[in-house]
């Protein structure tokens, strides 16, 4: 989504603490704040004194001896300029809202004639056994997360901020996702929530709508579940859950409470969201040599996904995301389809697992259809042109379409799935089969495209669905002039934009290019001369790689999906089949080695770009803002304004909004967001006053930077507005005259550096 950017950012200070003390009530150790002057760098602590690792585990419970004391030092400040601007070109990085360094004074802590199917059969073929399977993944999987844990403290300094500066670190769509977690663990109990949320009243007032349907919430409703369980758990049997500060901010600023362990609702999060991440490491190891029938092919994939890490996944800096939880699933999901393509006959049981894991990809994210289209097309390609048997397809098939029903159902039949191109693709196939006889390959291609967009268009018509319409706009502005209010929308933020040079030059600086450009050589050379199920899966690997490349040209965001395939595609480098003209195993080896060698020159160096981000977030006006919306509006107060603004609103305000940054329902483009946002247009005051006062808005938030950022010509939001307004090009935006004075259509309530809000008059005399 696009972003507010351009958060300011005030030094802060924190300081030191008292003696501790057990909170049997909440299961936290409390400590108490008190100014101190400058400490030397670690965690500094006297004896009996608690030590609670950086991490994100539970802390161990401190004794509770008289006098004890607790004190923190301050963390290394500053943040490499080199490693800022790498993240400002690539759209797999932090967002905006964090300071360039930590606040001064701020204390930082130390930091049988058949085989097993499914992973067990792969594992198998591997020759590794359950224990060295097991060891693989828990070790693989315990740095995956230590390593994304500590890139997101370094970068935040999460486990020192406030339960508010936590809830604001969660920008835009993240902070709406988090909301609903948020709103099950403080509900009477697990059932009050889920009813809540699937009845939830505040998100697009004054409408009553299921947010499990709309927004893919099934990650929030099983987390917070867990940490239910878990807290209660934790509690019957007296096990503190977490440690707090009261920490003195300095400065005339209030004191707040920081806490970190399991027990806060936050650590919980991001610690379930980075350790099914980290597991997903062990995908790759295993991914990567089951492929390349060697287990330095997996070792080959792990290393190439650590040294692209910034290219790879943005997890580390956005672990609300729905890729966050999706992704994993989706390697499981195609290391299974390539274990069945390599099985001559599957088992039912390794279909099952692949419609599961099918599943678990889609549940979580709206943009599942999409990725699961290119693999449809990749399969469909590899029958076409003869290396997938029709029996097979047929039944990875039938497996994608019963995930597909099994999802419409678990969404609560949300018609984005039945009105999708994943699913007029399968059902294309499907009567490509009732054709007799078919026609020739190319035709087979020709006719499922056309029949798949034909018959995308008649169910968007029968079932009025046009939740998507946006995602068409956006393709067709890549190849056309066409652009309208909602693809600029888009297209104006880099992330949306077309992939940006440096990214295959970086691939090339870690050979990450090279190698795939040399491995699908080969494949495309050598397809004759390898047995039948070899070929099968290279073929597809090789088609899933430029489907995945077309992508993330077209759309700079889903390279995340090309790096990591691009990883697993380098394990081939170890493939006999492949490159068994080097010569014997041992040489073969060595050459591997020494190109690992030479990637690892640009990739420890990317490793250390990321291990020097240090800074902390820090929103100090926004925090302002939430406090006075919290301090001088009723409850049932109505908000709008920007879309990353309002998710913060709804998540630490409570009240109502009437836009969210979730940007994929048409209705809320069109009747919602697109109204609110005519603030800053060129149209007259009276003008959007009447639009406000129709979606029943009691309170506008302005912000001057959506007045006069300009990403690029033709990208201010005034400039965005006259392609829908040309009647008022010429004119000075609205929200200008907003900023200096809202009178006479509008009244300033509150203001500072970045926010102002403007109370909205009521249709009748207002006697608030």
């Amino acid at each position: 989504m696009v972003t507010s950017g351009g958060s300011v950012v005030t030094p802060d200070i924190r300081l030191g603490a008292k003696p501790h003390q057990v909170s049997p009530e909440s299961g936290a150790l409390v400590v108490q704040g008190q100014n101190r002057g400058a400490e030397p760098r670690g965690r500094s602590e006297l004896p009996g004194s608690a030590h609670t690792h950086p991490g994100l585990s539970p802390p161990t419970a401190p004794t509770t001896s008289g006098g004890t004391m607790v004190a923190k030092s301050r963390k290394q400040t500053g943040k490499s300029p080199a490693t800022q601007a790498d993240r400002d070109r690539s759209p797999l990085v932090s967002p905006p809202g964090k300071s360039a360094g930590r606040r001064p004074g701020r204390e930082g802590k130390a930091s049988s004639g058949s085989h097993p199917n499914g992973l067990s059969g792969i594992g198998h073929k591997l020759g590794l056994t359950p224990s060295v399977r097991l060891g693989i993944t828990l070790l693989l999987g315990k740095f995956g997360a230590y390593h994304l844990s500590q890139l997101f403290e370094n970068d935040r300094h999460f486990s020192h901020l406030s339960n508010l500066e936590k809830e604001m670190a969660f920008r835009t769509e993240m902070g709406l996702y988090y909301s609903y977690y948020k709103t099950i663990i403080e509900a009477p109990s697990f059932l009050d929530g889920l009813h809540m949320v699937m009845n939830d009243r505040l998100t697009e007032y004054p409408l009553v709508i299921n947010t499990l349907k709309r927004f893919n919430l099934y990650p929030e409703v099983v987390l917070a579940s867990w940490y239910r369980m878990y807290t209660g758990v934790m509690g019957y049997f007296g096990i503190p859950t977490k440690m707090c500060w009261s920490i003195n901010r300095g400065e005339g600023l209030s004191s707040v409470d920081s806490c970190e362990g399991m027990g806060d609702p936050a650590y919980f999060y991001v610690a379930c969201v980075f350790l099914l991440n980290g597991v997903m490491m062990s995908l790759f190891f295993i991914y990567g040599a089951y492929l390349s029938g060697s287990r330095l092919g997996g070792i080959v994939t792990t290393m190439c996904f650590f040294f692209n890490h910034g290219e790879s996944t943005r997890v580390m800096w956005t672990p609300p995301l729905r890729e966050s939880f999706a992704y994993p699933f989706l390697v499981l999901q195609m290391l299974l389809l390539t274990y069945i393509l390599r099985t001559r006959i599957p088992s039912r049981t390794a279909m099952v697992a692949l419609g599961i894991s099918n599943l678990c990809f889609m549940l979580p994210w709206q943009f599942a259809q999409f990725v699961l289209l290119t693999q449809v097309a990749s399969l469909f390609a590899s029958y076409i042109l003869g290396y997938l048997g029709a029996a097979k397809m047929q039944s990875i098939l039938v497996t994608h379409m019963i995930t597909l029903g099994v999802c419409f159902v678990l969404m609560f039949g949300n018609s984005m799935l039945l009105t999708s191109f994943y699913a007029s693709s399968l059902v294309s196939i499907w009567v490509h089969w009732v054709v007799s006889p078919p026609p020739p390959q190319v035709m087979q291609g020709v006719a499922w495209v056309v029949s798949t967009v034909l018959l995308k268009s008649m169910l968007s018509t029968v079932f009025g669905a046009s939740d998507d319409a946006h995602i068409s706009g956006l393709i067709k502005s890549k190849f056309t002039s066409y652009k309208d209010f909602h693809t600029l929308m888009y297209t104006c933020a880099a992330e949306f934009d077309f992939m940006e040079l440096e990214t295959p030059v970086r691939y090339l600086k870690t050979l990450l290019l090279p190698i795939n450009m040399l491995v699908v050589a080969l494949i495309a050379g050598r397809v004759n001369c390898l047995c039948e199920l070899v070929t099968l899966q290279l073929v597809y690997h090789s088609l899933q790689l430029v489907a995945f490349a077309v992508l993330a040209i077209l759309i700079m965001r889903l390279k995340l999906f090309l790096t990591p395939h691009m990883c697993i595609m380098a394990s081939l480098i170890c493939s006999k089949q492949l490159f068994g003209w080097i010569g014997e195993k041992f040489k073969h080896q060595i050459v591997v080695f020494a190109v690992m060698a030479v990637m690892a020159v640009q990739g420890v160096a990317n490793l250390q770009a990321q291990w020097a981000i240090i800074g902390e977030f820090s929103n100090l006006p926004q925090e302002e803002l939430l406090d006075w919306i919290q301090d001088n509006t009723r409850p049932n107060s109505v908000f709008a304004g920007a879309m990353p603004t309002m998710a913060s609103v709804k998540l630490s305000a409570g009240r109502p909004i009437v836009n969210h940054p979730h940007y994929e329902d048409a209705g809320l483009r069109s009747e919602r967001t697109k109204l609110v946002y005519s603030m800053y247009s060129r149209m007259s005051g009276e003008t959007v006053k009447k639009n406000l006062m129709k979606l029943g808005v009691d309170f506008f938030v302005l912000e001057d930077s959506w007045c006069t950022r300009r990403t690029r010509p033709g990208c201010s939001m005034p400039e965005i507005w006259d392609i829908e307004d040309p009647q008022n090009v010429g004119k000075a935006p609205l929200c200008s005259h907003m900023s200096r004075n809202s009178r006479p259509h509008f009244t300033t309530v509150f203001s500072n550096d970045i926010y102002k809000v403007l109370k909205v008059p009521k249709a009748t005399k207002d006697l608030r």
